[in-house]
């Protein structure tokens, strides 16, 4: 951002507009290009408390009292001969005022040949549309490594006998990427209160404080996911896959020359561990996991709001990389999307598109895990070559699939589990879900408990007798699933997959 900014006031540009909640860490940034310029440039802020004053000197005695107003504040900007760079704060509120949008656009006329920018810095980017033409917007970016390894180092050198190994402060400069300058400090202080040092054994601490700025978004979730991918029966073939890019996102792969994953699409009947692999891959990564609840994105208050909290949503996503972005039945989010016009004024159809440029042309290590069971409901430009790195299908287990299920489930709920004839229960089960097999298996755990004994073998067979699976209820459903699969997705499933490679 700095670059860009410094380029823009060497071209002359007479209008930015710099979206940060930063504003010292800005100020100092644009400080620096002020002091950088051939001639140098002073630099003054306007705020609407204090009016303009020169930045870096006494507020007192170089304090214009008569610029409190946005509009006497661009007027006496105008005014000015000298070169110059004008930091206006929080000038948003104002932007539905046409004297403001006026004064600032007589302003920039005759900014030519003056060697003076106006730089509108706000946490939130709301241009008039009248300025739309003249206006560059900037994100300025959250500290990186350098700048955070800077914050790190004054708290460490002020501790007393602090000693911190090079993985030990990798450890805690990863778990405070996202976060401000500002936050990182306050969250290292922290630290350092509740434990009376700063070492790696603190990185729970400094990512409590990332979970703060995921709630604060209010869109995205932090989830935590204490089980790993052995939780997941069968599905050999996915895990392989996710197992073989455990690395994908270190250094270690970029100086091999891999590209970053973009994402994967798992397809698949309900109950067939879909949302449970995408979590558990979390613990196989090592990286957070954010869930995306795309239904809080909408906001009909305001036009452009719900495109607004879907950009928001992923910048924070963005600067919390590497991290996966977790989207739940994406299907029912965008189902509407290409006929949204007639019911919700295009709302639905203008977030899917901001949504597939993004990952279209996002750079940021953020892998996109989503899930969906209705594919007919999905765009067709959602499931092109490109989107993803692969999209996987997921259908209902088989024998040996089944019998690892009831293992799993068994052995999370018993010590031991030899009293159970593994072999007949999956007989049984024939057809079903592994939520319906976990289901089942606390039918009958409900059934004995309810007597005051022991659960059995054949408690769990009556349970499993008296459900009906939904690859009987909704039978036509998933047999277009799997026909739409076959052809246009990778099993999930090792056996399935290793037929077909021996078929082709």
């Amino acid at each position: 951002m700095r670059e860009d900014l410094n380029v823009l006031v060497k071209a002359q540009y007479p209008l930015v507009y710099l979206v940060t909640f930063e504003e010292e860490r800005a100020e100092q940034a644009i400080a620096s290009i002020a002091q950088g310029q051939r001639p140098q440039r002073r630099m003054y802020t306007w705020t609407m408390t204090h009016g303009i004053s020169e930045y870096g000197q006494a507020r007192g005695a170089t304090q214009h009292n008569s610029t409190v107003s946005p509009e006497a504040a661009i007027e006496w900007v105008v005014r000015q001969r000298e070169p110059g760079i004008y930091v206006f704060k929080d000038l948003h509120p104002f932007k539905d005022s046409p004297a403001v949008t006026r004064c600032l656009r007589d302003a920039i006329a005759t900014f030519k040949d003056t060697q003076k920018t106006i730089v509108l810095m706000s946490p939130v980017q709301e241009v008039p549309i009248e300025l739309e033409k003249e206006v560059v917007v900037l994100d300025f970016l959250m500290p990186d490594m350098a700048e955070l390894n800077q914050v790190l180092s004054s708290h460490l050198d002020s501790g007393r006998g602090a000693r911190i190994t090079t993985e030990g402060r990798e450890k805690l400069l990863k778990a405070a990427l996202g976060l401000t300058r500002d936050e990182a400090e306050k969250v290292y202080r922290k630290a350092k209160v509740m434990t009376g040092r700063l070492t790696e054994e603190e990185v729970d601490i400094v990512l409590s404080e990332k979970k703060q700025l995921i709630r604060r978004n209010g869109i995205l979730e932090f989830m935590d996911v204490d089980e790993t991918i052995n939780s997941v029966g069968g599905l050999e073939e996915l895990k392989h896959w996710l197992e073989q890019r455990s690395g994908a996102f270190t250094e270690r792969a970029r100086e091999y020359g891999l590209p970053q994953p973009k994402g994967m699409l798992i397809l698949g009947v309900p109950g067939c561990g879909k949302s449970l692999i995408a979590k558990t891959t979390s613990r196989l990564w090592g990286l957070p996991l954010l869930r995306l609840d795309l239904g809080r994105v909408y906001d009909g208050s305001t036009v452009g709001r719900s495109e607004a909290n879907l950009r928001s949503a992923l910048r924070t996503a963005e600067s919390i990389s590497p991290a996966i972005l977790f989207i739940d039945e994406i299907d029912k989010a965008f189902a509407g999307s290409s006929g949204s016009a007639d019911s919700d004024g295009g709302t639905s159809s203008r977030i899917f598109g901001t949504f597939l440029t993004w990952m279209q042309e996002k750079t940021s290590p953020v892998f996109v895990m989503a899930t969906a069971n209705r594919v007919e409901r999905l765009p067709s430009e959602f499931l092109r070559k490109g989107r993803f790195d692969e999209i996987f299908f997921v259908d209902l287990p088989n024998s040996e699939e089944r019998k690892e299920i009831f293992q799993i489930h068994l052995q999370k709920r018993r010590r031991e589990i030899e009293r159970f004839d593994l072999d007949q229960l999956t007989k049984v089960c024939e057809g079903f879900s592994g939520a319906e097999i976990e289901q089942g298996l606390i039918s009958a755990m409900y059934e004995a408990f309810a007597q005051g004994r022991e659960f059995t073998q054949l408690d769990i067979i009556a349970a499993i007798r008296a459900t009906l699976p939904l690859s009987k209820t909704m039978n036509e459903q998933v047999t277009a699933l799997r026909d739409w699969a076959r052809q246009r997705a990778r099993p999930a499933a090792a056996s399935i997959a290793e037929y077909q490679r021996m078929e082709f």
